[in-house]
C-alpha cells in the first residue's frame, strides 16, 4: 500500500498547470502552445474551414512570419460558448485575422492548490485502508443462539 501511496504523491508532483496569457506585444515563438483570438475578418475567412463563430483558435505554433501563422490547432473556442477539440490540423492565420495573441505560462499557484488536494485525496484513502472501518466491536449475527428455543426447554404457551 505504501509502494502505492509513494507512487501517486511522485505523480502528483510532476503535475502542472498552465494558464494563457496575453503576449503583450511579445510575438510568440515557434513551438510554443499559443492562442489567437479572431476577428470579424478572420471569422468570415476561416469560416468555410473552421466554422463560423470561431472566437479563438488555440494549438502549437509551426511557423511564423509576418503577414501569417501556422498552428496545429488542438481546440477553437466558439464566440457563443463551446469547444471543438482538434487534433493538431495545420491551418494558416493571417496576422491582420488576430486581435490579441495568448502564450502558455506556468501557474505556481494552480499547481500548488491542485498538489495540495492530490496528496489530501491520497493521504485520505490511504489512511481508510490502513485503519478499515473503524469499528472494534466484532459485528454478531442476529439469529443466535440466544435467541433460538432449546430442546430441554418448554415452547412458551404449552405445558410441560
Amino acid at each position: 500500500m505504501s509502494r502505492v501511496a509513494g507512487v501517486a504523491m511522485g505523480a502528483l508532483s510532476l503535475v502542472g498547470c498552465y494558464t494563457l496569457q496575453p503576449s503583450r506585444g511579445v510575438t510568440p515563438q515557434v513551438g510554443e502552445k499559443v492562442a489567437f483570438d479572431v476577428n470579424d475578418n478572420g471569422r468570415a475567412a476561416l469560416g468555410g474551414s473552421m466554422g463560423p463563430e470561431i472566437g479563438q483558435i488555440e494549438g502549437r505554433l509551426l511557423q511564423k512570419d509576418t503577414a501569417q501563422f501556422l498552428v496545429a490547432v488542438s481546440a477553437v473556442r466558439m464566440i457563443r460558448g463551446g469547444e471543438q477539440t482538434w487534433s493538431g490540423e495545420p491551418v494558416r492565420i493571417k496576422s491582420e485575422y488576430v486581435t490579441t495573441s495568448y502564450t502558455r505560462h506556468f501557474s505556481r499557484g494552480r499547481t500548488i492548490a491542485l498538489s495540495a488536494l492530490g496528496v489530501g485525496a491520497v493521504a485520505f484513502i490511504v489512511t481508510r485502508s490502513i485503519l478499515g472501518s473503524g469499528d472494534s466491536e466484532p459485528k454478531v449475527p442476529t439469529d443466535t443462539a440466544s435467541t433460538r428455543i432449546s430442546p430441554w426447554q418448554p415452547v412458551p404457551g404449552t405445558a410441560p
